[in-house]
């Protein structure tokens, strides 16, 4: 095994974000596995390749939390006394391993099922045409302020019952608890007011449990309240996740794949004159402009892989955007191709963390192109020679701002 040079500021650069995919190429080709140094001075595996990918997110000996006895619970903790950002981040079914991601992610997995998600097709639809009315006439928009934010973000909040008054201040809360929180992130800033966010919380769980209503906040509240499996803590921790998660990434498919469909006029062409083809567009869009780029996990005890000893207790980072790209799973993986078959993409991770809310990710981004670029025909880059700025986060992959003409 070769000693890459591949650095974590190489990781976060604007230059790596912009164009990932030749730097990927050429880690999978020569490092299939290698370690990289992070921020706090420790060193993580790092894996490029969809089959070793694929095997970590699948085998439970690679993990969320650091190793513990087999079956071990944590130890439960008391609400009142962690502070208000142990209390936001503590305890959602993304960050725990079974049994506790087991029991946190059936209380809340009906709502997210396709047959359920898609009885919300009509009311998605009716919200982007709603977003679209209001720039139609004007021939130009900020597409991720006025579209791909909006749509996403009113969905979730009506799903879990926040009010939509509040949801610009969701969109603030969101880029600095993204941008904080993300797992191996290591960020200096400490630009979220936690407490501020807590006491948000609070009230709205009061107001809840007051009156409550057809909501999955209030069924959550229902079931913390009369099954003592869901701790306060876990409720409001993964209230967090869904709002936050509900919306991040799915405003990150809308804007990739929109500038992604922009850069490829002819498989834009083609989408346009087969609207039908909208299914495996998404899709691909999701393989190949990588929402979330990559994920970790924790060895749970010593595992043998590509002859390298992972010793329990160490960080691995998997590149889903690396898996997605390789070409010993993907036919030309560099090429766009909205008409491909057996797409069996990482984009929603695999495993038991396979992304719960899928299905919404996917009904969202169906109806939001297909009706974006239905409505507006001639949308194009506002500046074709623009250098986009990509968000300073490790695994969400966006930009800040996309501007059209139409």
């Amino acid at each position: 095994m070769t000693q890459t040079q591949f650095t974590w500021s190489e990781l976060m650069s604007q230059e790596f974000k912009n164009n990932p995919i030749p730097r990927l190429e050429e880690l999978r080709r020569h490092d299939p596995l290698f370690k990289i140094g992070l921020p706090d001075g420790s060193r993580a595996w790092f894996f490029t390749r969809y089959d070793d990918v694929q095997f970590i997110l699948k085998d439970p000996r690679f993990g969320k939390i650091p190793p513990r006895e087999q079956g071990e619970s944590n130890p439960p903790q008391d609400a009142q006394t962690l502070g208000p950002k142990e209390l936001i981040l503590g305890h959602n079914m993304l960050q725990v391993d079974p049994p506790d991601h087991t029991r946190l992610r059936h209380l809340v997995s009906k709502a997210f099922t396709p047959r359920t998600i898609e009885r919300l097709r009509s009311h998605v639809q009716e919200i982007t045409d709603e977003l679209l009315d209001k720039v139609q006439g004007q021939g130009h928009m900020e597409l991720i302020h006025d579209f791909a934010f909006p749509l996403p973000i009113t969905v979730i909040c009506e799903l879990l019952g926040v009010p939509l008054e509040d949801r610009g201040r969701f969109h603030d809360w969101s880029n600095a608890f993204i941008e904080e929180a993300a797992p191996m992130q290591f960020s200096d800033r400490k630009t979220l007011d936690f407490e501020g966010y807590a006491r948000y919380l609070r009230t709205l769980i009061a107001q809840k449990r007051e009156h409550p209503e057809d909501d999955l906040i209030s069924q959550l509240i229902e079931v913390h309240e009369n099954n003592d499996s869901f701790s306060e803590m876990e409720l409001l921790s993964t209230i967090t996740l869904l709002i936050i998660a509900g919306h991040e990434t799915t405003v990150n498919l809308i804007g990739n794949g929109v500038l992604a469909l922009l850069q490829n006029p002819q498989q834009l062409q083609l989408l346009q004159e087969h609207p039908s083809y909208i299914e495996t567009a998404v899709e691909e869009l999701l393989r190949l402009t990588a929402p979330v780029t990559m994920t970790y996990r924790l060895v749970q005890q010593d595992v043998m892989l590509r002859d390298q000893l992972l010793r329990a207790g160490e960080t691995v980072l998997v590149s889903l955007h690396g898996a997605d790209t390789d070409p010993e799973q993907f036919h030309h993986p560099k090429e766009m191709d909205i008409t491909r078959a057996d797409n069996k993409h990482m984009a929603f991770g695999k495993g038991i963390h396979f992304c719960l809310g899928a299905p919404l990710a996917r009904l969202e981004g169906q109806i939001a192109i297909g009706t974006l670029f239905k409505r507006l025909p001639n949308l194009r880059l506002a500046d074709p020679s623009q250098v986009f700025v990509w968000r300073p986060n490790n695994s969400l992959h966006g930009v800040y701002e996309l501007p059209v003409v139409f």
